[in-house]
């Protein structure tokens, strides 16, 4: 009977010749280096500094609103006119805002105040905060409930890039933006309550 170790030696051969003249898989691509917080926003410059030019704006996708927003809530400022290029909704990506927000003269100027990224929940739950996005190193707010017919729980990051804001640079609202009278969404009107016979 021939040595146990005389058989394998040449299936060890025959095995390592097949390994070797197999193709090999392809190297995966390395990972895209993550751009910093101050990357994150000279690309947005970059990318959002030909809207100043509004027809541009709206060439590109984004819809104006008919309103200008204020706070809901009632404190100081407002968000001016956003204008929403569904396009975007999702992103995090600093050269595809979800919107760009305006404000406007009402003679047919407008000048680009600020930015806003829109991502929904996951979970469609306002208490669970598990899916937060973040960018230029700030994490977006929320999780938010829906404010208009059709909109999702969500999370949103403003960016006042274009206009200073007092209040922070990533706060919804901007005390030097102002809507000018009569340019708000009509407040819903309480139903009457019936009189006390």
């Amino acid at each position: 009977m021939a040595p146990r170790t005389g058989r394998i030696a040449p299936l060890a051969l025959a095995a390592a010749a097949t390994l070797a003249a197999a193709p090999s898989a392809p190297a995966a691509a390395p990972p895209k280096p993550r751009l910093t917080p101050a990357a994150q926003l000279a690309l947005a410059y970059r990318a959002t500094a030909k809207y100043h030019q509004h027809s541009t704006g709206v060439a590109a996708g984004y819809v104006p609103d008919q309103y200008c927003v204020v706070d809901p809530n009632g404190g100081p400022g407002a968000l001016g006119y956003p204008h929403f290029n569904h396009a975007y909704d999702g992103s995090v990506d600093p050269a595809k805002p979800t919107a760009l927000l305006y404000e406007g003269d009402g003679q047919g100027h407008w000048n680009l105040v600020g930015l806003e990224w829109m991502v929904v929940d996951k979970d469609g739950r306002t208490d669970t905060d598990d899916a937060r996005p973040s960018l230029f190193g700030e994490p977006f707010k929320g999780p938010l409930p829906a404010r208009y017919k059709g909109q999702k729980v969500h999370y949103s990051l403003h960016l006042w890039l274009w206009k200073d804001n007092p209040s922070g640079r990533f706060e919804p609202f901007n005390p030097r933006v102002v809507c000018r009278p009569g340019t708000t969404r009509p407040r819903p009107v309480a139903p009457a309550t019936p009189a006390s016979p």
